[in-house]
């Protein structure tokens, strides 16, 4: 019984409701009752015919400006002007689809449309370009910086002067709400959206530094070290504080006040930390100069300390806080290293040109104290870097004096190229050159110490000195005599100044050769390297200047002058 009276209700409930939403359901070719598209009625309309009404209401407004308002600003924009498009078929259609549907279905949508209403707003089309440069117009116009608080010195006390806080537009929101009220119908003013910017600190927050710089400048402060003082009077003071700026709250030490003294006193108490070096005597003994400890003025724990006796009404002195400068090399790592002798040197003997003593001297700085660690192979071309004229490099014999210094104290040479051309006086097979990065000179310390590259550069002379613990080698040198290979190449130039087909040689070259040398190395009477070095030189030409000059003209002989001899003729005339 229960079953058929639920029933029962449920049949009634069912018939009321779809009684009721046909009663509601109107038309389907009409948009729902409630229904607003940009503010227009468009209720019980056909599409078609709400279409055309919103169409002819936005050509009335295209050239109707909106007027947009900021605080005391105001600008006049036009639809026409941003080329602000609405699509209204497209809102209408979606006016339409509320309260769509099939019979009472539509009729309950539309009972929901007509109660809570329904606002639509058309999509828009805009010039973006347009909207852009508009934007920005008001963004200039709007846009105030924020003025933070100042904390400023007058003599020595301290004030603070008040910010303001700045403002800016808000170009985002900005951009929606210019393109919806031109696309609208409407023309009330509308407000622009616009952004606070605070400032990053109050001044309340600086007053409390403005007591500790009123603290600060009240009176001197000495500081000291080793018994040594200073005294910083309030006016010194004064420079050395670095006030707060730019949003931050904190008093500090420093500025170009602060930089300038800490200079001088860094110039009175700093000592740069000195590496233990080598010396060489007269007899190529080796001795250790000593390193030396450092010392460094710790600019930014003396600061602090500086600060913190400012800060304090009773307590107004401060440390100087000076720091320990390691040496790279101490005394006991130097004599560690083992050079204590000569292992091997070479002099080489040059003119006094000017490109030659140049390079010499510039060299020799760059290789003067090189070091060469046990087993480690020295490169010239890394130790020297690129020889350019750029960096004042002229052409000269360098090369030559380390490798005969290396070849000289037996070390194992695992690279030498000779010159292109032989040199007379360079000694025979045993010359060297390099062309950076790819033709290099190298040699190994195959000793178990470290090993001293020297340069000494005199007036006529570069000796290049290998200094380590003297090995005692013994080196035998076989050298070949220089053997011409081929003979020079002729090479004829014209001369017009010489008679034509003379010959004069201005040169007589030099012809292809070869030569080679052999070193034997024994250590402790054994032999530790027996190597021999290959040189081949190129020829130089034989030249011959070849006269282009023409012969003279001879002369034409004048032809004997013409002899002109009187005849007399005698005529016989016989009368009868």
């Amino acid at each position: 019984m229960r079953v058929q009276r639920g029933a029962l209700g449920f049949l009634v409930l069912a018939v009321t409701g779809s009684a009721l939403g046909l009663v509601f359901a109107g038309s389907p070719e009409r948009i729902a009752a409630g229904v607003r598209i940009d503010g227009v009625n468009v209720g019980g309309m056909k599409p078609g015919a709400a279409q055309r009404l919103l169409e002819r209401r936005a050509r009335s407004l295209e050239r109707t400006p909106v007027v947009f308002v900021a605080r005391e600003r105001r600008w006049r924009v036009t639809p026409e002007q941003l080329g602000v498009r609405a699509d209204w078929h497209a809102a209408v259609e979606l006016a339409r689809r509320h309260g769509d549907g099939f019979g009472p279905l539509r009729g309950f949508r539309r009972i929901g449309v007509r109660v809570f209403g329904a606002q639509l707003a058309p999509p828009t089309r805009v010039y973006e370009a347009a909207l852009g440069f508009e934007l920005s117009r008001f963004a200039r116009a709007i846009y105030r910086p924020h003025r933070d608080p100042q904390l400023r010195l007058h003599g020595l006390a301290p004030v603070v002067i008040s910010g303001t806080a700045g403002r800016e537009l808000d170009r985002q929101a900005a951009a929606r709400i210019v393109v919806a009220a031109l696309a609208g119908f409407s023309r009330q003013p509308v407000a622009l959206p616009v952004r606070s910017k605070p400032t990053a600190v109050s001044a309340t927050q600086l007053a409390a530094d403005a007591a500790h710089v009123r603290t600060a400048l009240s009176g001197p402060v000495q500081m000291h070290w080793r018994g040594v003082g200073w005294t910083i009077a309030p006016q010194q003071l004064r420079v050395m504080l670095a006030l707060p700026a730019r949003g931050a709250t904190t008093l500090r030490i420093g500025g170009p006040g602060a930089d300038r003294y800490f200079d001088r006193l860094g110039r009175a108490l700093d000592r740069p930390a000195r590496n233990a070096g080598f010396a060489i005597a007269a007899g190529g003994e080796v001795g250790i100069i000593p390193s030396r400890v450092g010392r460094r003025l710790d600019v930014t724990a003396t600061s602090a300390n500086l600060l913190a006796a400012a800060l304090s009404q009773n307590q107004r002195t401060s440390r100087v806080v000076v720091s320990t400068a390691r040496p790279g090399r101490t005394t006991r790592q130097a004599r560690a290293m083992g050079i204590r002798g000569l292992v091997g040197s070479y002099e080489t003997i040059y003119g006094g040109d000017a490109n030659r003593i140049h390079n010499v001297q510039l060299v020799a700085r760059l290789l003067d104290g090189h070091l060469i660690a046990p087993g480690a192979t020295f490169s010239f071309n890394r130790a020297t870097g690129a020889r350019t004229a750029q960096k004042g490099f002229r052409e000269a014999p360098v090369i030559t004096t380390v490798f005969n210094a290396a070849y000289e104290a037996g070390l194992k040479v695992t690279s030498r190229t000779n010159h292109a051309l032989y040199i007379s006086h360079y000694p025979l097979g045993r010359d060297a050159t390099v062309d950076y990065p790819d033709v290099d000179l190298r040699f190994v310390n195959d000793t178990t110490h470290w090993l001293l590259l020297r340069t000494f550069v005199g007036s006529y002379s570069l000796t290049v000195g290998l200094y380590g613990t003297p090995q005692h080698r013994r080196v035998v040198t076989q050298t070949r005599p220089l053997v011409e290979t081929g003979p020079p190449p002729v090479k004829h130039e014209p001369d017009p100044t010489l008679a034509h087909g003379r010959r004069v040689v201005v040169d007589g070259g030099e012809p292809s050769s070869s030569t080679s040398v052999r070193r034997l190395v024994y250590e402790g009477g054994k032999l530790l390297y027996d190597n021999t070095w290959y040189s081949s030189y190129r020829s130089q030409p034989k030249l011959v200047l070849v006269g282009t000059k023409p012969a003279p003209a001879k002369k034409k002989k004048k032809p004997p002058p013409v002899t002109t001899t009187a005849t007399t003729t005698t005529t016989t005339t016989t009368t009868g």
